[in-house]
């Protein structure tokens, strides 16, 4: 097809604007919705057209404004705020919370799960030796000792305080199936939360 086919395809001769070029093109496409060849044929010209025009600027023959952009070339689209507002958190919370990569997590997680075994067999040694491990993991972030020991002793007692209350509601069943008595389950669960509870202030406190 020669170029003068192309502008005959959009209703206009060589001397357009690219305004109406544009126009047109944008005219025709709204006009013939539902005619996927007629679209293409307008799609194809339109191009053609803009190529054409590309080559004769890069001779020096034309100026193409640099905002014409060719139909198969995605506009940039702007940059868009996200729509959820980020939730800014207290300053007195930032300074509690802390952001651990890979290994701040799961060092620890190895640790107080040896821990948690070891609850099985003796509770109180696993109970003195997770404090001692969670204090020095919170303590070697800043160096601050007596907020690491506050840290742990809260951080045991909200976990003694949980696994109490669910060593006794899973002791009676617990201690027909394993064959202990019911405090000594109450004590080994009471253990196993704690250092759950231990092990998450050490990851993700400071």
């Amino acid at each position: 097809m020669s170029d003068q086919n192309y502008y005959d395809t959009l209703g206009l001769d060589e001397n357009s604007s690219f305004e109406e070029i544009q126009e047109a093109k944008e005219r025709l496409i709204a006009d013939c919705e539902d005619d996927r060849k007629q679209k293409e044929a307008i799609e194809a010209a339109y191009d053609a057209i803009l190529m054409e025009r590309l080559r004769l600027r890069q001779e020096g023959k034309i100026k193409v404004p640099d905002r014409i952009r060719f139909a198969e070339a995605s506009p940039e689209k702007p940059a868009t705020q996200s729509a959820t507002p980020s939730v800014e958190r207290p300053a007195w919370l930032e300074n509690f919370l802390d952001t651990p990569d890979r290994n701040d997590v799961l060092v620890p997680a190895g640790i107080f799960g040896i821990l948690a075994v070891v609850s099985l067999a003796g509770p109180s040694l696993a109970l003195a030796l997770g404090v001692g491990v969670s204090i020095y993991f919170i303590n070697r972030k800043e160096y601050r000792f007596w907020r690491s020991l506050l840290l742990t002793v809260v951080g045991l007692v909200v976990g003694l305080t949980l696994g109490i209350l669910i060593g006794q509601a899973l002791g009676p069943q617990a201690a027909a199936m394993s064959g202990a008595s019911p405090d000594l389950v109450t004590q080994r669960v009471a253990a196993i939360i704690s250092m759950i509870v231990l092990w998450m202030v050490t990851s993700f406190l400071r």
